[in-house]
């Protein structure tokens, strides 16, 4: 504790002589009254001396036994004496072992829980579970440790019962608590049981722990967790087996059930946000994401520590209160005991889950649940499981009759209800899970498919799925299938060239049904899903084939975004097949319709409002998706999935007739023609280039053209440029009300741009005129007014349009920004020929541009028809 500078000062002063003999009157005459002596006793504690010095630990030990009540008046003093002597004796141990010593002779833990007994001021419990921190955080000597952990003084202070309706003394008591599990070992740990014939009974310090395991501060919770995980990684057989016992194993029931309410509110939130997305929600579920995710950590350090049970009872408790009962229906949109968990979030946390908690039984246990129908999970039941959390003492959210109901795997009366609302798709309601799955990539909103993928995608890179599960479910990679057949060929399991070829071998579907058999009984017999309606009717090559369908009917979707494609795009080239022969050619013939259509579309947006960008777009374009398309991993983070498409957020900025709508449009089109493309060259085995195979940009200029007739070269026009007045037409325009201004009108292009051009003519020279204003050509829409035909009317759109990233942010907040709305002139001639004659010149300038973005991007458009030359030729082979 700090002191005030007046306490400095009598710190550091010399003793009077009038003291001193105070002090001897003291002590020759113990009858004084308390107060005379409490004032003695301050003169003599702040006498000064060097601290760091064994007569100071002996001095202070000496005044803190003399104290036999604390109250205010002496309060300060003895707090001041608790955090010296921690001082001391952590200055010790790294200096002078005298200092321990003194320390255990004369026993001073049991002077410390005397002062505790006597102690009814809040603020002296406080100093001494700061004291004892200290202590126990900075003693280095493992004599110190063992004497400190080896009397009951350590247990008593543990057990002792503070007040802790005081947040600050709980979170001391928290820090105390963690302290001492920092220093717990194979041996240390020993000091602090209590045993009855060799059998562990009681462990006050995990015990009173996890009693706050779900506190509502954050910070206590983050303290237990610590400390379970120091007292699981220690090793200790005995802990071991009493962590897991009794009423403790209820612990880990408790962790998924508080982990359970953090999902349902989650959800809440994700439904929120599907209807009206603010930053506010925003935030909400990033915060809710980020405890979530914490929990599963928790989950996966307890994990670590490889205790078999402690696993278990994760595994159980995951399974029979959260997966099976709720996440799974949940996938179908399903209401469970009036908890309604969206699908979108059911997608979310299964990936979190299956990327965070390793065990490989819980991994395989959920794949082997995915080829189950949705009605092996629905009964009725008169349990409710509400979820409510209870403060700060140790809990159960089941009563023990729901416990042992769910333990037992007794799911006969659990109650689900299909909402008015179910995202299942049509024809889906009774198929299994994984075949939902797949409906929901063919047919599914965008953040069902991009949840679907991910789904698929963490279930191939899960290193705890056993490969004949990847197998059959249809996503074993093909360099795996591939090393998997030649395995069995060279071991000779049949002949090497049928096993080596033939994916839907007898020997293949035996291994595959074993382990999958092996699983579904475990389901049915420990878990009580009923599969008697259910069977394993196809073989992995089928499989395959359906999850190829699947991701081919996603890439002729035009209702999803372009980003999601992307991520169907990554998944397809991990799982096609190791020989061309296997690529179905109703499926090449869909993906090349599909690029025909896309590439008319985009030779459209070469006449429309963003020509000039729209090769620079299609370049940056193709070098992100062949990034995505060659990763190693999925690039979406799996909050991705809960939140909306950036695509569904823009229509609250952008309006509708803005440029930035076409622009916005036009770069979604690009992605999709960028992912078609690399997909025609991916699966007629040509490499794909960094950089999209353009033409070559025309280097001379024609000779007609109207830009070089002005004085146009290598660059366009620039304000301040003078430039010849060649087919120039005079015109009045008002940029300010009742400041009409006279210039000439130009339209240029030059290459894949074009040009709007005001010019001011020069007085002197009546052939030259100086650029004053520019816009783009492109997307202006040229309009004579109806009433005025002089009058020509131009939209005016920007140079470059925002990047994705502050649109989204603008849709968070709900803003609009000028620079979002389109700009517009009105030009004001002196006849209707003249007005006519510079509409004239805008459309003929307005479609060069168009055609030489289309000469540029001819190699991309001829993608298609060497498709299918290649698949002629094939056709002519077979």
């Amino acid at each position: 504790m700090s002191r005030t500078s007046k306490e400095r000062c009598m710190y550091c002063r010399p003793i009077l002589v009038e003291e001193i003999k105070e002090i001897s009157a003291v002590e020759r005459n113990q009858e004084e009254s308390p107060n005379v002596i409490l004032e003695i006793m301050w003169f003599s504690f702040w006498r000064s001396r060097n601290r760091f010095t064994l007569d100071e630990l002996r001095y202070l030990t000496d005044q803190l036994q003399k104290v036999q009540i604390v109250n205010e008046i002496n309060k300060d003093f003895v707090i001041e004496a608790l955090r010296s002597i921690a001082e001391l004796v952590t200055y010790g141990d790294q200096h002078d072992s005298a200092f321990f010593d003194f320390f255990m002779e004369k026993q001073v833990m049991g002077e410390f829980v005397r002062i505790l007994k006597l102690s009814k001021i809040v603020s002296v419990p406080l100093q001494l579970l700061q004291t004892m921190s200290i202590m126990i955080q900075n003693l280095k000597n493992e004599h110190a440790i063992y004497y400190l952990f080896s009397n009951e003084h350590i247990n008593y202070l543990i057990t002792y019962s503070f007040d802790f309706r005081n947040e600050e003394l709980l979170s001391y008591y928290m820090s105390f608590l963690r302290a001492i599990s920092g220093k717990l070992d194979r041996s240390t740990i020993s000091l602090l049981l209590k045993t009855e014939n060799d059998n562990l009974v009681s462990f006050p310090l995990y015990f009173e722990a996890i009693r706050f395991a779900f506190h509502e501060e954050s910070m206590i919770r983050t303290a237990v967790r610590a400390l379970t995980l120091n007292v699981y990684h220690v090793g200790d057989e005995s802990v071991n087996r009493y962590v897991t016992s009794g009423s403790l194993a209820n612990y880990f029931r408790d962790l998924v059930s508080f982990f359970r309410k953090q999902c349902t509110d989650l959800s809440e939130l994700v439904f929120q946000a599907s209807t009206d997305l603010t930053e506010e929600l925003s935030l909400g579920i990033a915060a809710a994401v980020d405890e979530i995710e914490d929990n599963l950590y928790y989950f996966s350090d307890v994990i670590s520590a490889g205790i078999p049970d402690v696993d278990r009872l994760i595994m159980d408790n995951l399974l029979q209160l959260l997966i099976l009962p709720l996440l799974l229906p949940s996938l179908t949109g399903e209401t469970v005991n009036d908890i309604k968990i969206g699908a979108v979030t059911s997608l979310y946390l299964l990936c979190c889950i299956l990327r965070i908690v390793k065990i490989k039984d819980l991994t395989n246990t959920i794949a082997a649940a995915l080829f189950c129908p949705r009605v092996a999970f629905l009964a009725v039941s008169e349990v409710k499981v509400n979820g409510d959390i209870a403060s700060s003492e140790t809990h159960s959210l089941l009563t023990e009759n729901e416990t042992n109901r769910w333990s037992n795997g007794d799911f006969k009366n659990m109650k689900v209800a299909v909402t008015e609302d179910s995202s299942l798709p049509d024809g889906a309601g009774d198929s299994a899970l994984r075949e939902v799955l797949l409906s929901y990539v063919t047919t599914g909103s965008d953040v069902l498919v991009l949840g679907s993928l991910i789904v698929l995608a963490t279930l191939l890179q899960t290193k705890e799925l056993d490969e004949s599960m990847l197998d059959a479910l249809g996503i074993l990679p093909q360099r795996k299938q591939h090393k998997k057949l030649l395995l069995q060929a060279l071991v000779g399991e049949s002949s090497g060239e049928e096993q080596l070829f033939s994916s839907g071998s007898s020997s293949a579907r035996e291994s595959l049904g074993s382990v999958l058999d092996n699983y579904l009984h475990k389901l049915r017999e420990q878990y009580g899903i009923s599969l008697s309606i259910f069977e394993v009717r196809s073989s992995p090559r089928s499989q395959r084939y359906q999850v190829l369908d699947a991701l081919v009917r996603l890439f002729c979707r035009s209702d999803v975004s372009a980003e999601v494609l992307w991520d169907g795009g990554w998944l397809l080239r991990q799982l096609l097949p190791y020989r061309e022969a296997d690529v179905n050619r109703q499926h090449l013939k869909l993906l090349r319709e599909m690029f025909s259509s896309c590439s008319y579309r985009v030779l459209q947006e070469g006449k429309g409002v963003w020509p000039d960008v729209l090769l620079t777009v299609l370049s940056d374009e193709w070098k992100k998706s062949k990034k995505a398309f060659e990763a190693s991993s999925p690039r979406r983070e799996l909050k991705d999935i809960l939140l909306p498409s950036k695509k569904s957020l823009f229509g609250d900025v952008i309006p509708s007739e803005s440029s930035f709508a076409a622009g916005d449009k036009m770069r979604e089109l690009v992605k999709v023609f960028v992912l078609l493309c690399q997909l025609q060259m991916f699966f007629y085995g040509k490499s794909l280039p960094d950089q999209p195979p353009f033409s070559e940009p025309s280097l001379i200029m024609p000779e007609n053209s109207r830009a070089k007739s002005v004085g146009l070269v290598d660059v366009g026009p620039k304000p301040g440029m003078e430039v010849k007045l060649v087919d120039a037409i005079p015109c009045r325009i008002a940029f300010e009300r009742g400041k009409e201004r006279h210039f000439r009108f130009l339209a240029l292009s030059m290459g894949t741009s074009g040009w709007l051009v005001l010019v001011e003519a020069l007085p002197l020279e009546r052939e030259l005129g100086v650029v004053r204003v520019v816009a783009p050509l492109a997307g202006c829409n040229p309009r004579v007014d109806d009433k005025h035909p002089r009058w020509l009317h131009l939209r005016i759109r920007p140079s470059s349009f925002p990047s994705v990233e502050s649109l989204t942010s603008m849709a968070l907040r709900r803003g609009k920004s000028k620079s979002m709305v389109d700009g517009r002139w009105t030009l004001a001639f002196r006849d209707e020929e003249s007005c006519q004659s510079a509409l004239s010149m805008i459309l003929e300038e307005i479609n060069l541009p168009s055609l030489e973005v289309e000469r540029r991007l001819k190699p991309l458009l001829d993608l298609g028809s060497t498709s299918d030359k290649a698949e002629g030729e094939a056709s002519s082979l077979n």
